[in-house]
């Protein structure tokens, strides 16, 4: 299990556990325009969705995942939550999801597979978590168009070499970038992830910044710990 400051996951049950690319999205995912209603995709463990409860007033937090083991483990974990009269989780792939949408969503986010076939293992569960082939990037902004809400956010983190290829693709669906974080590991090391926000308004002043996020081993940067300090108990 994984202990935060306000809440606790267990993961034995899922492929994926719980990494640094959840915990980054479930902290940087912009809520100022106050979510009443947010959707995880590929939910996993259910951290991000559990992160956003902590973070925002949101009344209905509903996440999507696919993996049966994992669809348990994570209403488990919204279940033993403080929140847990605001978190649902759905056992559906997006595409059974999409086909009958019943609600629009303020604030959409996922942090989708998306290791390419070569990485293919023995374990398919963790194989469906982990490959871009479960969850095709063109697949879920389908979604996010067809989901969010009219002033809503759609947040994923991605391999910051798909980072061009992803806001092209976006813009196929009228949704334009509202902020870009760009993260790396240490100062001499390449960026790595690409945090995105997108919103059907384009805008001409667009924020991007860069996240280090240690300078040493297990020596975080100020800006790391800023982020994440309501949620690791060690920050």
């Amino acid at each position: 299990m994984f202990t935060f400051k306000q809440f606790v996951v267990e993961q034995d049950r899922c492929a994926m556990k719980i990494g640094t690319d959840g915990v980054l999205l479930g902290a940087w995912a912009p809520i100022y325009n106050h979510p009443f209603s947010i959707l995880d995709i590929g939910t996993g463990t259910g951290i991000i969705a559990l992160m956003l409860a902590q973070r925002s007033a949101a009344q209905q937090i509903d996440a999507l995942e696919i993996d049966e083991a994992a669809y348990e483990q994570a209403t488990d974990n919204f279940e033993n939550s403080p929140w847990n009269d605001r978190l649902f989780c759905f056992h559906a792939g997006l595409d059974e999801f999409i086909e009958e949408p019943e609600d629009e969503y303020d604030l959409i986010v996922s942090n989708p597979p998306f290791y390419s076939e070569d990485y293919k293992t023995e374990n398919q569960s963790r194989d469906l978590a982990r490959f871009q082939d479960a969850m095709p990037f063109e697949q879920l902004l389908e979604a996010a168009d067809l989901l969010l809400s009219e002033h809503g956010i759609f947040a994923v983190i991605i391999p910051f070499k798909e980072e061009e290829n992803f806001i092209a693709l976006a813009n196929e669906f009228e949704l334009y970038p509202l902020r870009i974080t760009r993260a790396k590991g240490t100062p001499t090391t390449e960026i790595k992830r690409s945090l995105l926000a997108f919103s059907r308004n384009e805008t001409t002043d667009l924020p991007i910044d860069e996240l280090v996020i240690e300078t040493a081993r297990h020596v975080y940067t100020q800006e790391y710990i800023e982020l994440t300090k309501d949620f690791y108990l060690k920050m």
